[in-house]
């Protein structure tokens, strides 16, 4: 349908999502949206509306597809856990151990656990880098290899907005000899049949919804009395919305932050985690495996997000800034308000893409306003 509105299906004890994700169209707090939740591993909300830019001339349609910004870096911790799992990498060894290279500077000691949880001191680039650099994988790579952490590893989170997915995504490089992006698409995307991409194909390129900006004074770098270490993350790149209508964004892998796919794609993906290692019938992780996602490795005020922070291994731990209702959960977010939730214990997970950006690393009211619907269905 043309006309923008809601399409797809909700199980009778959950059409409390379908008002709230139609409520959201009506207001205009959405442009264009989706919205996914499977409960052991069945897909049980899929939701689709609105318009897929700004203009209103595209519908969003079944199989759009956005950029999630970090919400990418949920499936870069999902590959990272799965070469983890096979045992072909050890989240307590040194990073130089994969990576010789990134020893100078007195990084020797650094662990993987530490670029998976936030904690590596290495938030930013200390060279000036252009938007372009984040498309040149060897140069990003080798220019953090080279630097000193702005903070002693292991001591404090800090938010690696763009530099993690290049940090564990050259570790798995250096194990597989492949892509990130490419582990992800043969081990997990491809047998899933899910529709979510860290390097887009150009022949998917009409499929992509245009993000539209969050408003003036909104915006990541316009937070007021930023520390140096904020205005590096902010600042070198500048964050560029509208670079993601490129095909170099979309083309690059950018593990932390270009991402590109849908609700549905990521509320399956993760099912993975939700279910003990097994989705659509297949077994991915072992359940240890999984839940090697849920070990605090730090947590304190982050010195980049300003907030209180828990961080497993590469996601949020309940207990931080986001408040969920059961301890073996874990989440994380995208510039503008993507957001997934897996929570291990109620076997479910909830995942919310959209075009229209809020001011928010996080998530924002409207993913929560669908959870809080999903966990009443639940009877939580």
């Amino acid at each position: 349908m043309a006309d923008g509105s809601t399409q797809g299906m909700t199980h009778d004890r959950f059409t409390g999502a379908r008002t709230v994700f139609d409520g959201h169209l009506a207001s205009g707090q959405d442009i264009g949206a989706s919205f996914c939740a499977t409960l052991e591993g069945e897909t049980v909300v899929d939701l689709w509306g609105g318009f897929a830019d700004a203009e209103k001339t595209r519908a969003w349609e079944r199989d759009t597809i956005v950029n999630v910004y970090s919400t990418t870096k949920t499936m870069t911790a999902l590959t990272a856990l799965l070469v983890a799992d096979r045992g072909d990498l050890d989240f307590d060894a040194p990073v130089a151990k994969y990576w010789p290279e990134f020893a100078a500077n007195g990084k020797a000691g650094v662990k993987v656990s530490h670029l998976m949880a936030h904690s590596a001191g290495l938030s930013g680039w200390k060279e000036p880098i252009t938007n372009d650099d984040l498309y040149d994988w060897e140069k990003a790579t080798s220019l953090l290899a080279a630097q000193a952490p702005y903070w002693e590893p292991g001591t404090a989170p800090g938010y690696h907005a763009l530099t993690q997915g290049y940090l564990v995504g050259e570790v798995i490089r250096r194990i597989t000899g492949r892509s990130l992006g490419t582990v992800f698409r043969e081990e997990i995307a491809e047998p899933l049949g899910a529709d979510f991409h860290i390097g887009l194909p150009a022949s998917e390129d009409a499929r992509v919804a245009h993000l539209i900006p969050p408003p003036p004074g909104a915006a990541i770098a316009d937070g007021p009395g930023q520390s140096e270490l904020q205005a590096n993350m902010s600042n070198n790149p500048g964050i560029d919305v509208m670079a993601t209508r490129t095909r170099g964004w979309r083309g690059a892998e950018i593990p932390a932050a270009g991402g590109t796919g849908n609700a549905r794609s990521v509320a399956e993906i993760h099912a993975i985690l939700a279910n003990g290692g097994v989705a659509r019938g297949k077994r991915f992780l072992s359940e240890a495996g999984c839940r090697k996602a849920l070990e605090l490795q730090i947590e304190g005020t982050d010195l980049i997000l300003g907030g209180p922070a828990r961080f497993g291994l590469g996601f949020g731990l309940a207990g931080g800034a986001v408040p969920l209702p059961n301890p073996n959960s874990m989440f994380w977010g995208g510039y503008g308000g993507s957001l997934v939730i897996i929570d291990m214990d109620a076997r479910t997970t909830f995942a919310y893409a959209m075009n229209k950006m809020a001011g928010t690393t996080t998530g924002d009211m409207r993913a929560f306003a669908l959870a809080m619907a999903m966990w009443s269905g639940l009877g939580g």
